[in-house]
């Protein structure tokens, strides 16, 4: 027995800490108290607290089941229809699509796992720079990967705005050329705090000079200012950088949150160079999960291919945007009545899903334990999953912490 048991070396394994944000997640299901709110993973829910299936997907997925002869694997890359719709969904005209190089991932989060295998495996000695804050995967992604991580200043000292001058100071100085630098395309996560199209201009410019190279997450492509109009800040670096890792998601726009439905697009400096990013990165996914799964890339090649499905597409999207927009209204309209002393309006100039609410950790506790609010430890909250109807239960419960 006791040669058995020297054999064991599972033994010594100590538990790991619970994920910062789906951890939360799984204590609100535990938490047994029918008043509560979470405000923690970033997930969009209806008036009534469901997170939506999208009628467009319905559709789409009821032409697929009449439609499908065969559940064999995908190529390496993906579904040829699914890569073209990224392709022409994320970029239009803006560059010739023979030196864009798409291949689909399982979500956003495979996307970004893709890019930093991709600059580790091609970029010897290439860092990569992080805004400080960001997604708290980013940081595990890209160690992960073996690359090195560092940081750059992104929010302003009272951490409502964008601290402008520390972003280009830090690009200017702090990176060597051939690094990369990761930019939220939009409704950067998790501060909800976005550059200005002239702000993205000047990033852009730094990031040109200094030889950088830009990995853009975009996995939030139309709940910030439009579908469109989401494009500013890659169109900006892309106008001026002839090199660029493009990680795309359909989680938020399309709810495919189960899914998995991401991209990762290399864009190249030539056909020929593109064509060889892309043998590089299929070996790497050869190598990790072979092939991605077909389903939620059905989906969404076949609303984007469709002109009536794409129609009914952005209309529930605006929708959504539309919503987000309005609970933040609401949020500071109800955090007005309390009559508490802090001024939330900075809320209103913040897109997307997420807000830095400038609570501290002590009043976070406090809403989790008294209140059965969950928020992110850093104060980041789900605007998303406010509701119109308990609108004031959530404003009197953060004015009594505050």
């Amino acid at each position: 027995m006791s040669s058995v048991s020297a054999l064991r070396r599972f033994d010594a394994i100590s538990p790991a800490p619970p994920d910062a944000i789906l951890g939360l997640t799984e204590a609100f299901v535990a938490d047994d108290r029918t008043q509560k709110m979470n405000l923690s993973v970033g997930v969009y829910k209806d008036a009534d607290g469901v997170t939506p299936i999208l009628r467009c997907v319905k559709a789409a997925e009821q032409r697929i089941l009449e439609t499908e002869s065969s559940k064999g694997y995908l190529s390496i890359d993906g579904l040829p229809d699914y890569r073209d719709a990224v392709r022409e969904l994320v970029f239009g005209d803006l560059i010739d699509s023979d030196r864009i190089a798409v291949v689909q991932t399982p979500g956003g989060t495979g996307a970004v796992r893709v890019a930093a295998d991709f600059v580790a495996d091609q970029c010897a000695g290439a860092q990569v720079w992080l805004p400080n804050p960001t997604w708290a995967n980013h940081n595990a992604i890209m160690a992960a990967a073996g690359l090195s991580v560092e940081s750059y200043r992104y929010l302003s000292a009272d951490r409502r705005g964008l601290d402008f001058d520390a972003v280009i100071e830090d690009l200017q100085t702090k990176p060597n050329p051939g690094d990369a630098i990761l930019l939220h395309a939009c409704c950067h996560n998790p501060t909800g705090v976005d550059p200005s199209a002239e702000q993205w201009s000047h990033i852009a410019e730094v990031i040109a000079d200094r030889h950088l190279l830009p990995i853009l997450d975009f996995a939030y492509q139309g709940f910030g200012d439009g579908l469109m109009e989401d494009t500013a800040g890659l169109r900006a670096v892309l106008s001026r950088s002839d090199e660029a890792l493009v990680c795309t998601s359909f989680s938020k726009n399309f709810g495919l949150y189960s899914e998995r439905v991401g991209a990762v697009s290399v864009v190249a400096s030539s056909t020929e160079t593109a064509s060889a990013a892309l043998s590089q990165v299929k070996r790497l996914v050869r190598s990790n999960y072979s092939n991605p799964p077909r389903h939620g890339a059905a989906i969404v090649a076949t609303v984007l291919n469709d002109a009536d499905l794409r129609s009914d597409w952005q209309v529930e999207l605006e929708a959504m945007r539309c919503r987000i927009l309005d609970l933040r209204q609401r949020f500071v309209s109800g955090m007005d009545a309390t009559d508490c002393d802090q001024d939330f309006s900075f809320l209103l100039g913040q897109k997307g899903m997420f807000s830095f609410s400038g609570l501290n950790r002590m009043q976070v506790d406090e809403l989790r334990v008294q209140h059965g609010i969950y928020i992110v430890d850093s104060g980041r909250i789900n605007v998303a999953g406010m509701s119109e109807d308990r609108m004031g239960f959530l404003c009197d419960a953060v004015a009594s912490v505050l």
